[in-house]
């Protein structure tokens, strides 16, 4: 079967929510531990967009299997020219190259708008599956925060990765 990659609509809210509850309630790529209801996630996925950033789904056969999201890395006018990365995808799709492709699409969404790194925060270092798809794309590690989240009775590190898009910090940003 075929896959596509689109901009997000309001549309898949359902099904985004539904990818997103899986990893809440199974996973360790998420440290939350209650999944959202979908309009939290509607009103987080329309935060992501009014600030102008990428928001795509992946969809096979028509039905989405998967999304990543751009996000404001910290709310501090310094980082306006960072953003953090998110990608979920069903778990029956894993390996298949979407993961990939949807972070490719986003790196250059995100270098296309003018951002100038990009942040990976990956809950459970041994998740080698999406540090190996951020190694892919070019990110480097850049540290581990070990034992910083509790879920599932275990301890859990984050790992920081991270892209320099475009220019990175070789030039300074145009000023606004």
């Amino acid at each position: 079967m075929t896959w596509v990659l689109r901009a997000s609509a309001a549309a898949y809210v359902a099904a985004i929510t539904s990818i997103y509850a899986h990893h809440v309630r199974e996973g360790l790529g998420s440290f939350e531990e209650t999944p959202p209801a979908p309009e939290e996630v509607a009103r987080r996925r329309e935060a992501v967009l009014g600030l102008g950033l990428p928001f795509t789904v992946a969809e096979e056969g028509g039905r989405v299997v998967g999304y990543a999201y751009a996000s404001a890395y910290r709310p501090r006018p310094a980082y306006r020219f960072t953003v953090e990365n998110s990608i979920y995808l069903e778990p029956a799709i894993h390996r298949r190259g979407i993961g990939l492709k949807l972070l490719e699409r986003l790196i250059a969404e995100c270098e296309a708008r003018g951002y100038r790194q990009m942040i990976a925060v990956i809950g459970d270092s041994a998740n080698a599956g999406s540090i190996g798809v951020h190694t892919k794309t070019g990110f480097r590690m850049i540290g581990i925060h070990p034992a910083v989240g509790f879920k599932f009775g275990r301890w859990l590190d984050t790992v920081m990765m991270q892209l320099p898009l475009g220019a990175g910090a070789s030039t300074v940003p145009p000023t606004e």
